[in-house]
């Protein structure tokens, strides 16, 4: 099957049936976010996954009670870096000169030019940088699991202070983003399976410029 096919099918799930999603599938979508592109590298996220059903409940207390919430088999939960520091900069590019095995000083005058502008930024500003990156993290678990044939839905209805609390991400120096439960849809109950997808013609979303 396409790829384009895969993403035609796939559709935000509004009803899931508790099944539990093989854990190799999972892996594959975590690696799929592991290797998400991100604003120089730096991979300013954190993802936590729950299986816990007392924590899934909890949240969905505070998600506008979305059943999803609880049916799926895993919920991702993406959380940012709530500002930038000189040590999570610096970590990335000492581990980007460990896994190469040689320092570059281009890399590392772009290091120094990183350390000179972003911890100075207000924290807002950061924040908000590093929790764009979580949507293109998103989007490569939303592919992979459409290509692992797995629903999801993706959430920002939620209450990000309230999901922060509860996972004590505030501790971790961490903001909450976005919500992904993935899991395999209930076809009886979801009011969604068999809508035709709606998108704008492409001509009214692309416009070449020659």
């Amino acid at each position: 099957m396409s790829f384009l096919k895969k993403l035609n099918e796939r559709y935000a799930t509004k009803a899931m049936n508790g099944k539990t999603v093989p854990q190799e599938k999972i892996d594959n979508i975590l690696e799929a976010i592991r290797l998400t592109p991100t604003s120089s590298g730096l991979q300013p996220f954190e993802v936590f996954v729950i299986t816990n059903s007392e924590t899934k409940a909890q949240i969905r207390e505070i998600a506008w009670n979305q059943p999803q919430v609880t049916a799926c088999s895993h919920l991702l939960v993406f959380a940012a870096w709530d500002n930038y520091t000189a040590d999570r900069i610096n970590y990335m590019f000492d581990l980007t000169n460990e896994i190469r095995g040689f320092k570059n000083e281009g890399w590392e005058n772009y290091r120094q030019m990183l350390l000179d502008s972003y911890p100075k930024r207000e924290a807002k500003v950061n924040f908000e940088h590093a929790a764009r990156q979580t949507y293109i993290a998103l989007m490569a678990a939303m592919t992979q699991a459409a290509f692992e044939g797995i629903d999801s839905t993706p959430m920002e209805g939620f209450a990000p202070s309230a999901l922060d609390k509860i996972l004590g991400l505030s501790e971790k120096n961490l903001r909450s983003t976005i919500l992904l439960p993935i899991g395999y849809r209930d076809a009886e109950k979801d009011w969604l399976v068999d809508l035709v997808k709606v998108r704008k013609p492409m001509n009214k979303l692309v416009t070449t410029i020659k």
